[in-house]
C-alpha cells in the first residue's frame, strides 16, 4: 500500500483480487449473500479433499472432517469439531462479525448407504438443530466408486419415502453431490 489516502480501498482490491470468497464472506448483507459465499469456501474445501484422496485415505471421519475444518477456517469463519448443540455435532460454522450472527451445523458421515445417510439427516434436524442456524449440512465422505449413481439413488429413496417430513422431491433441490448433500 502507497500511503495513508486510499489504503483502505487499496487494502479492499488487493482482499478483492486475492480472496474474494472473503471478502464476499465478511460483506454479506442478506443470508443468500453469506451461502453463495460459504458455498464458494465449501467448494474449495472439498476440492482440496479430492486433489488429497490418496493422502487422507487411511483417515477416520473425525480426520476428514479435522481436514475438513482445517481447510474451511479462515479469519471471520471459526470452524469447531464436535461442539455442544443439544450433543456433540460434528462440525460448528461460525461467522465471527455477522450482526445477524450466522452459524451453520454440519454432520459428517462415511457413506454408509441410504439409511446410514438418513441417521445423519435425523441426528442433523432432529437433535442438533436448534432453530438459530441457517442452512445445515450432511457431509458425506464417499471412499466408494459411482457417486454420482449413489448420490442419485439416495435422490430416489428420499423422493419416494419423504423421510423427516420431507416435503418435495430432492431433484429440484440444488445438492452438493460428492462431497456434501
Amino acid at each position: 500500500m502507497s500511503g495513508e489516502e486510499g489504503s483502505v480501498l487499496e487494502l479492499v482490491e488487493l482482499i478483492q483480487r486475492r480472496a474474494p470468497e472473503y471478502l464476499s464472506l465478511m460483506t454479506a448483507r442478506t443470508d443468500d449473500e453469506f451461502e453463495k459465499a460459504f458455498d464458494t469456501l465449501l467448494e474449495q474445501a472439498v476440492i482440496h479433499l479430492e486433489t488429497n484422496k490418496k493422502n487422507f485415505s487411511t483417515l477416520d471421519e473425525e480426520g476428514l472432517s479435522a481436514a475438513l475444518a482445517g481447510r474451511m477456517s479462515i479469519p471471520g469463519l471459526s470452524v469447531s469439531q464436535e461442539k455442544n448443540s443439544n450433543g456433540h455435532v460434528d462440525l460448528t460454522f461460525e461467522a465471527d462479525h455477522c450482526t445477524p450472527m450466522r452459524r451453520k451445523l454440519g454432520e459428517a458421515k462415511i457413506y454408509g448407504g441410504p439409511a446410514y445417510h438418513l441417521k445423519g439427516l435425523e441426528q442433523l434436524l432432529g437433535r442438533y438443530t436448534t432453530g438459530r442456524e441457517g442452512r445445515g449440512l450432511l457431509i458425506v465422505y464417499f471412499r466408494k466408486r459411482d457417486i454420482a449413481g449413489l448420490v442419485r439413488g439416495l435422490r430416489t429413496r428420499m423422493d419416494k419415502d419423504l423421510p423427516l417430513d420431507q416435503l418435495a422431491s430432492l431433484r429440484r433441490q440444488s445438492l452438493h453431490g460428492v462431497a456434501a448433500s
